[in-house]
Order: structure tokens, then sequence, then C-alpha cells
């Protein structure tokens, strides 16, 4: 977009990129949205997105101020999204699991002045009310509006269709995401305008989405994954989205055969329970020609399974809520010769792995494990109110600003990304590294186990020793001796304990919370 005046030359921000696909695309659908019985054109979109951010305003919304959600899926969080574009306020989604305690924990440390909610999230919210220090005014999107809160349909019919007098640069916030905490306490990721621009197309190309594809958002729209790298791009180049409350298995290959969706994004658990289900489900599923996952490489059999029930093309992403959160991905025609990478780097990205810890230029050797750096357009700004962590992540050399993820891997010769594990998850028994993933993809090639997490638990001896915890149909001494007879793993590694739980504690893309088991 070129702006008269001064030769001053600017980007655009998420507000034109709804508004140009709405202008070049007006009577195309935008969202589809069938638990309110919901479909707006980009055209109704962009003027709804118009109406909430007017009505944010009228109530004393203003550049920079944090308006949070708590919300399932739904087309009122896409409102909100644009609505603080249109604005320049900040925008700050919650997992919608949290208790009361963590809910009070963000909104006061991002300042939040406005909040939504619904329902199934109203526990947690008024929970958490008592204590919140900026929020003024609660949004509610469901019927019988509680007291203290005002009736969100009520305020977005009410407030005028015009696009709000608001300046906003590309330079300008536009979200904080929460990390999902792998680690331990959240933090605010602070990612701008532009970012998320240079994101949409990068991901839009790399997936090579199209104006006539039809997208399902069944995983949560809270989460970086399933927004920015999926529905933001879809709107880019104005495709469709189809969007559902919550993921369930047979309720998105119903939705699939119905509204003839092509592309959808999902953790390889989501993949796996569908591939499971379809075989119940009467359903046609032959619209969809892309797989996207990210959270962790496809099993080899959940690969098969998906390919032989649904499509032969699937994306991998990988990266986190820092970069994006796209920074490799794994192409259609690498998913079986390079089955178990991350892939290449994205497009305008670059890729190192280091000695942990040291500076970018410090490289170890093809195949020699490290950890694992990126430099692109995408990554954050800072951390919000933790300077110390923002320098330790971010750092300067040769020009360009490298992120340090904290994940182990190496490249292979061909430049393909293995993720090992995280750098916090490395065990040292005995004076040996031995690195989860390694043992877990032992374990889950048994028959009777479903998944498998492994932690270093303190040793007087050996100062950690190998725990797993396991969900499956089986017991210690059978797994103990199939690992005793596999030859993918050195008898230093194996389990010296194993637990049985009904499941593993994860957060919203699908990975193991393993400071939770570590706790425990």
């Amino acid at each position: 977009m070129y702006v008269c005046g001064n030769d001053k030359r600017m980007q655009p921000t998420l507000r034109e990129t709804l508004e140009l696909t709405a202008k070049r695309y007006p009577e195309r659908d935008a969202i589809v949205y069938p638990r309110r019985d919901q479909r707006y054109t980009f055209a109704e979109f962009d003027e709804r997105a118009n109406r909430l951010a007017n009505a944010l305003a009228d109530l004393g919304v203003e550049k920079g101020d944090r308006v949070s959600t708590m919300l399932y899926n739904g087309s009122e969080i896409v409102l909100t999204v644009f609505a603080c574009a249109k604005l320049g306020a900040v925008f700050n989604p919650l997992n919608y699991r949290l208790p009361a305690g963590e809910v009070e924990y963000i909104l006061n440390d991002a300042e939040s002045s406005v909040l939504l909610y619904e329902a199934d999230t109203r526990e947690a919210v008024h929970g958490a009310r008592d204590s919140l220090d900026t929020v003024s005014e609660y949004l509610y999107i469901d019927e019988d509006t509680p007291d203290g809160a005002q009736d969100f349909y009520a305020l977005v019919d009410e407030a005028p269709p015009a696009r709000p007098d608001a300046e906003v640069a590309e330079d300008d916030v536009y979200a904080f995401i929460y990390t999902s905490g792998t680690t331990g306490r959240p933090k605010g990721v602070v990612h701008e305008h532009r970012d998320m621009v240079e994101h949409n197309l990068i991901c839009a190309a790399e997936g090579g989405l199209r104006p006539d594809d039809v997208g399902l958002s069944a995983l949560p729209l809270y989460h970086c994954a399933e927004l920015h790298a999926a529905l933001f791009p879809r709107i880019q180049v104005g495709a469709t989205s189809v969007i559902h409350h919550d993921f369930d298995p047979v309720a998105v290959l119903q939705a699939i055969d119905e509204h003839d969706v092509t592309v959808m994004f999902g953790a390889p658990t989501a993949w796996n329970g569908m591939a499971h289900a379809a075989a119940e489900v009467e359903a046609d599923t032959s619209s969809l020609r892309l797989g996207m996952y990210g959270a962790s490489p496809m099993p080899e059999d959940v690969l098969n399974a998906c390919m032989d029930a649904f499509c032969d093309d699937y994306l991998q992403a990988y990266g986190m809520t820092e970069i994006g959160p796209c920074g490799t991905f794994q192409h259609p025609d690498e998913q079986i010769p390079k089955q178990g990478s991350a892939g290449v780097p994205a497009l305008n990205h670059d890729l190192r792995v280091v000695e942990p810890g040291a500076d970018p230029d410090a490289a170890v050797e093809q195949g020699e494990i490290g950890e694992i750096l990126f430099s692109g357009p995408c990554t954050m700004r800072e951390y919000w109110n933790r300077p110390d962590a923002t320098a330790d992540s971010l750092r300067e050399a040769d020009g360009k600003e490298w992120y340090y993820t904290g994940d182990l891997g190496y490249l292979d010769a061909d430049g393909f990304l293995y993720v090992v594990d995280r750098k916090d998850d490395m065990i040292i028994s005995g004076g040996e590294n031995i690195y989860p993933t390694e043992v877990e993809d032992a374990l889950f090639s048994h028959p009777d186990v479903v998944e498998a997490a492994v932690v270093g638990e303190p040793h007087e001896e050996w100062g950690e020793v190998v725990v797993a915890y396991v969900v499956g149909d089986t017991d210690a001494d059978a797994l103990d001796a199939f690992v005793r007879d596999s030859d993918d793993l050195a008898d230093f590694k194996r389990p010296r304990e194993y637990a049985f739980v009904e499941e593993l504690p994860k957060n919203p893309s699908g990975k193991v919370q393993k400071f939770k088991l570590r706790d425990e």
C-alpha cells in the first residue's frame, strides 16, 4: 500500500489483510460457523469487524489497549482479532481450559482492559474476576448475559458499520500470545502486524493455498498454530473458513463431507483420531487435498493411515509462538523420504544449529546435535515484561537477529532439520546424554503403547534415571522386555521405572508438558 505525501511507503497491516480481500472477493464466503448457523461473505465480515471495533472504541478501547478473549472457536474470536486490528488495539487470546488462577495471572500481566467470554468459560472468568486489576468491561457472547457484563451481539448490531478512524502502522503491536507453558509460567509473546502479514504470505505460498480453498478450523483458534498458520493465510488469499467450536473427529469428518473442505490443520494426535474414526463414519472426505500438521513429526503408521483414509499430500510445519510459529516446512514430496524430519527453513528464514547457548557463529558440524536457532521476518518483538528472558532468547550476529529455541536437533546432509528434544528435557545419566525422544520412539513401536513420555528423575548414584509415563494396555515387565530386545535403544537409555497413566498432560498444540510429569 502506498500513501501519498513525503513519498512514504507503508506495508499492509492485518487490518488491510481483511479489507483488501473483502474488496477483491466481496461476495465470496469468508466465515461459516455452523453452530450458530452463521455464514458471512468477506464484505459482510469486514463490516461486522468495523462494527465491533466501533463498539470497543465506545467502551473506551484505544490504540495499544489489550482486549482479551476466553473463547472457544467461533466467529466471535475471529471478529475480535480483526476488530482489534482496525483500532490498533492488542489482541490477547487465552486458553479456554485455564483455571481461574491462571486467567488472573495472564490478564493482570497483560494489563487487559476488556474480556470476552462465554458460557463454557464463565466459571473460570467469574472465579478470577475479583482479582483482576485492569479489566473494566466484560462482553458475553451467549444468552442470559450475567450481571456486570454486556451482550456481545447487541453491541455489534447497534454499532456503526464505518471503518474506525484510527492509524495503524506495520510496527504496531498486533497481539500478546502467551506461551502455552511446556516449561512453566507462560510468557507474553509480542507480535507486530508486520510479522503476521509476512507469516501469512509464507504459509500461503508454502501450502499452495488458493482462493477457492475451503479450510476447517477445529483446533483452538486461541493458539497461534491454528490462527496464524491456517486461518490468517486463508483470509489473506480469499479462501473460506469453516469453524467448529471444538475438535471432535467424527464431527470433523462430517464437516469435510458437508462443506467440501480442501485443507485442514491438525496435530498428529488429531489426525490419528480422525483416521481411527474414518472406518466408523459414513463421510466422503475426497474433497480434502492437503493435510497440514505440526507439534511433532507424523509417526509413519499414522501418516500411512491418513494417506489411505484421506489424501496423499501432507505439509508439516515446525516452530514456536515466538517465530510466528512456522520456521521450517516438510513438503508433501518429502514426507516419506524424510519421515521424522521437520523439513527445511521456511521462505525468507535462516536456520543454524549451534552449541547450546553459544553464539550464533558457533555452528556444530553437520549431523551433530546442537541448539536450533532461527532468523526470519516473523520473529517476536519481545517477551512482555520479561527483559531478561528477551535478552536470553534474541541475539544479534552477522547483521541478523537470532531466536534461541531451546530445542535440540541436527541437520542431515541434505539440510533437513531433525528435532531431537527440548534442551531442558535432556537427561544426563552416569555422564551420558540421553534424548527422551529416542526412548519414546522405541516405546511407541510397541503395539500396545498409545502414547509415551520420558523424563529424568534425580538419582543419588547416576545423577538422573530414565522414567517413562505410558498410556496403553500393557505392563512394566512386558515393556522392559520389549526394550531390552530392541536393536534401536542402548541399554543405558532404557527406562528404569514405568508409570501408567490415562492421559499425558499437553499444551494446546499437542506437545507434552513434561514439567508437570516431573512435578508429579
